[in-house]
């Protein structure tokens, strides 16, 4: 039996922003769009490289973990961030705040070597951590 990777699942406010926010970001495009009962909207979002993140707008939700550093993330029990690769992170992060993502943590070293990292927040407040080199 093997096991990789699918997508992570993301609900949103505003599933347009986010569509457009995730594509300006990232390069993201709509891969599937869909409607469940009780007026829930979502969209399958993906990479050319593969990489899917699933979008939720879901009237009525809560509002979860928000606007969350690194060290606050990993003191809350459930979802902390999103982890994604890319090739060149210094341009990925530039990409993602000239798009509107908040600065957390600017590029630096990351744990693991040979690696950097750093975070930004999406515009509903999701912590998305970028690794690269």
């Amino acid at each position: 039996m093997g096991i990789s990777p699918h997508h992570v699942g993301l609900t949103v406010e505003d599933i347009d922003r986010a569509k457009a926010w995730y594509a300006d970001a990232f390069g993201f495009a709509p891969q599937l769009e869909f409607e469940l009962p009780a007026g829930v909207r979502g969209a399958m979002l993906r990479t050319e490289d593969g990489a899917r993140i699933e979008l939720f707008e879901v009237p009525g939700s809560e509002p979860g973990l928000k606007r969350a550093d690194p060290p606050l993330a990993m003191r809350t029990t459930g979802f902390g961030h999103v982890g994604l690769e890319s090739s060149d992170l210094d341009a990925a992060f530039a990409q993602a705040t000239a798009a509107g993502g908040v600065a957390v943590w600017e590029p630096r070293q990351s744990p693991e070597p040979g690696l950097r990292m750093a975070f930004v927040h999406d515009p509903d407040g999701n912590l998305i951590e970028l690794i690269g080199v």
